[in-house]
């Protein structure tokens, strides 16, 4: 076997010129999957960490049914307490989840007493918060020492764009107004702790108080909750952490006989999953040019070869060598060009990203200013990249290999 490589690389080495080309071409092929792949990767996964590390959290737990009219944040589909103590009872057997932490969502008014406006209102256990969404401070215009609360009972932290346009500042009085789960009216005063981006735009309209308070406001009996929001240990896929959950909560039914609870991960719950499908449906659409690439380059120049060496492949057929060794030598000079192609592009793409991840450049995705653009370096995915070349090189060689090793010695030595 090593004298069939050696042979075959002496092979590719006589015709220099056409070998260079058809490597620079998988090189550039390999290069710009590796750049793409890295970046467009690095991409997706900063965008999922800013949406489950200061929003939605991994996973989230609801009464069966509340995700379908979500938009409307019914208070009647909120969890009983009882319902919240079993989840609880659940969770604290859940090897694979780090943290939770319970919430409260409705709708309310906000008046600073000259002017009014709709907020969708997040009441979370500030402790418990912080262990779920660990990057929810960083979204506070001002800045927070992550050692203190993020909030206070009494306290409210309201859009920054609702703010300015309300003239509001931290520090000043508002009055929340929210309709019961019985459709009567309260309204309680609260100070502005703070100022916070709203990832969803400018439409965003999310503000944040303590669920003591929203208790208060909504007249609830005990501690009900709306959901409870799960994050995943690190190195755990959420595919797992939510099997197991499922599986635990199967046996947990409502007063029809149904499954009490629902189980969604953040890409149900956040329309950036479609994004990061599409990310990665680009990533694949990439690898199949590249395959492409590979593949016409390689099936080109072996073609070439077997009709330029068509007496040469008769000579070495009629000293007896066999048929399957004429096609290893083939598949062999294919293999070899596509593994120089792969280590100089895998080469140069590695040190694009390095070359870029040393530039630090920064850029600005809907309301996030000054993100960082650092391609994070998947060795897995290399591997899978270079094996995917290896194997179009050594197929796209295998057609040509194939008619080489079928000559028949007299008609190939006659050949003209």
């Amino acid at each position: 076997m090593g004298n069939i490589f050696k042979i075959a690389l002496r092979n590719l080495t006589r015709y220099k010129r056409r070998t260079m080309l058809t490597s620079l071409l998988i090189i550039i092929g390999v290069c710009m999957v590796v750049l793409f792949s890295g970046l467009a990767g690095s991409f997706k996964n900063m965008m999922i960490g800013i949406i489950t590390d200061s929003s939605l959290g991994h996973i989230q737990v609801h009464k069966k049914g509340y995700v379908s009219s979500i938009d409307t944040l019914p208070l009647n589909m909120n969890l009983k307490p009882k319902a919240y103590q079993k989840l609880e009872a659940v969770l604290l057997n859940q090897k694979g989840i780090e943290a939770y932490a319970p919430r409260i969502k409705f709708g309310s008014m906000l008046s600073n007493y000259a002017e009014s406006t709709s907020v969708r209102i997040s009441a979370i256990a500030p402790d418990k918060e912080r262990k779920v969404c660990t990057a929810l401070h960083t979204r506070l215009k001002a800045e927070h020492d992550p050692a203190t609360p993020l909030l206070k009972q009494g306290e409210v932290i309201i859009p920054e764009r609702i703010a300015r346009a309300m003239k509001i500042e931290p520090g000043a009085p508002v009055v929340l107004v929210a309709t019961n789960k019985d459709g009567s009216v309260n309204g309680m005063e609260f100070v502005v702790a703070g100022l916070i981006e709203d990832i969803l735009g400018p439409g965003g309209k999310d503000a944040y108080m303590h669920i003591d308070d929203a208790r208060k406001l909504l007249r609830t009996k005990g501690a009900e909750v709306t959901e409870i929001v799960l994050r995943a240990k690190p190195g755990v896929p959420l595919k797992k952490v939510v099997m197991g959950l499922r599986k635990d909560l199967e046996g947990f039914l409502n007063k029809k006989g149904k499954p009490a609870f629902e189980v969604h991960t953040w890409e149900k719950l956040s329309p950036f999953s479609n994004i990061a499908g599409m990310i990665d449906l680009m990533i694949i659409t990439v690898k199949i040019i590249m395959i492409a690439i590979v593949l016409i380059s390689v099936l080109n120049v072996m073609l070439m070869s077997v009709f330029e060496r068509i007496r040469e492949i008769g000579t070495i057929a009629a000293m007896g060598t066999l048929p399957s060794k004429i096609l290893a030598l083939f598949v062999a000079e294919g293999f070899l060009l596509g593994l120089l192609g792969t280590i100089a592009g895998l080469v140069l793409g590695l040190g694009g990203l390095l070359i870029v991840k040393a530039m630090e450049i920064s850029f600005t995705f809907g309301r996030m200013p000054g993100l960082m653009l650092r391609p994070e370096i998947n060795v897995s995915e290399l591997l899978i990249i270079g094996a995917i070349v290896l194997f179009a090189s050594a197929l796209a060689a295998l057609q040509p290999a194939w008619k080489a090793s079928k000559m028949e010695p007299v008609d190939a030595l006659g050949h003209v």
